[in-house]
């Protein structure tokens, strides 16, 4: 079921779904994933897929036929993965990144695959880093979303701007350009030098781009379902967006590609642990049971590299029940959400996600299971 609206107005290092990226006040996102990128052994990529064309911002690898998967080269901050589907008439995009100079990065980067125009733009979510750059699109661009999506980002439901998941990764960005300066500074001449001048050159332009956005949502809205049909040189290629239930947010939707056996996740499913400050955790299992159910051989997360294998979906499901499991055992027993955060225990699942190495879950993953919990205690 469908609403249409008029329209309103490589990789581990590019991540926005750290876990307790708390533990590193002074870091943004790019420098914590730096950290954490030599242990997240299972963000690599489990086999090379197909052609590989490059821009200057961006890194397209072809999935299959007309079906590429496109990461930053990290001269412009991108952040997220995105989705780019090429017709015979038109161009599918899949997310839009983190600002508006990323997208505008990603839109000029187009020419490397096509010179068909972008009919449609979808949003796997609301999230800052993968539908900040909506506002790039003109208007003869139809943006897809999920009902929940649109009303986050029209300001039905709060500004985004304010929020904590928005801000808990923006606010250090200028620390972070004041440290690699620094480090700069420290490290005389020669490479390593010149390296951290570039990184806080793209974080510099980064933090400027944030000024510029302006929340733009879907003009076309779906609540479960929608399939839509792309011309292609031996007939149709058929693109379903599922909304298979709540999971990292209220409005998650994948990009299935039956044909073709792909399924675009977005932040529902990522090589390694998602961020879960706006996260259903309690409903988050089962709607990956319902990802499983699709016949994909190949899933393409918001986050990470190419996969094959389902393992990983099986080894978050258990984390998430049994985070579900201990916070609500914390919560019941009157611990208070910092102290549950400090103290929960997840080292059992530290063979499946390396990172982690000590108790403690991210702050704001538990403040968010509090009030989930904190809601079915008032009813």
């Amino acid at each position: 079921m469908s609403s249409l609206y008029s329209k309103s107005l490589d990789n581990p290092t590019r991540l926005s779904c750290l876990p307790r990226l708390s533990s590193f006040p002074q870091l943004s996102c790019a420098l914590a994933a730096a950290l954490l990128a030599s242990m997240a052994t299972t963000v690599t990529a489990q086999d090379s897929f197909g052609e590989v064309r490059e821009s200057a911002s961006h890194r397209f690898e072809e999935i299959a036929d007309g079906v590429w998967f496109a990461t930053g080269t990290g001269s412009v901050y991108t952040m997220s993965n995105a989705l780019v589907l090429v017709g015979t008439k038109d161009t599918l995009l899949v997310d839009s990144h983190v600002t508006p100079a990323a997208s505008q990065a990603l839109i000029d980067s187009l020419y490397v695959l096509t010179d068909k125009p972008v009919r449609y733009l979808v949003n796997s979510h609301y999230h800052f880093d993968h539908a900040h750059g909506n506002q790039t699109f003109p208007e003869n661009v139809e943006i897809i979303g999920h009902e929940y999506t649109r009303s986050k980002l029209n300001g039905e439901l709060g500004n985004v701007l304010q929020e904590v998941t928005f801000k808990s990764f923006s606010d250090p960005v200028p620390a972070t350009v004041r440290s690699l300066e620094r480090q700069a500074a420290d490290a005389g001449s020669g490479p390593r030098r010149e390296q951290l001048l570039q990184q806080a050159k793209v974080q510099r332009d980064y933090m400027e781009s944030i000024k510029e956005i302006v929340p733009t949502p879907p003009n076309i809205t779906l609540e479960e379902k929608m399939t839509l049909f792309q011309s292609i040189e031996d007939g149709s290629r058929e693109i379903q967006l599922r909304h298979l239930g709540r999971a990292h947010t209220g409005g998650d939707v994948v990009i299935f590609l039956p044909d073709e056996k792909i399924v675009f996740t977005g932040d529902m499913m990522l090589p390694f642990l998602a961020y879960m400050g706006d996260g259903h955790v309690d409903e988050w299992p089962a709607t990956l049971d319902e990802l499983k159910k699709l016949d994909f051989d190949v899933w393409l997360p918001g986050h990470g590299s190419p996969m094959r294998s389902r393992k990983p979906i099986h080894d978050f499901q258990a984390y998430l029940r049994d985070l579900w499991v201990k916070a609500s055992d914390m919560h019941a027993a009157g611990i208070d959400a910092k102290t549950a955060a400090e103290t929960l225990d997840m080292t059992n699942h530290s063979e499946s996600f390396p990172q982690i190495r000590a108790p403690g879950v991210d702050p704001r993953a538990i403040n968010r299971l509090y009030s989930l919990l904190d809601a079915r205690s008032e009813q």
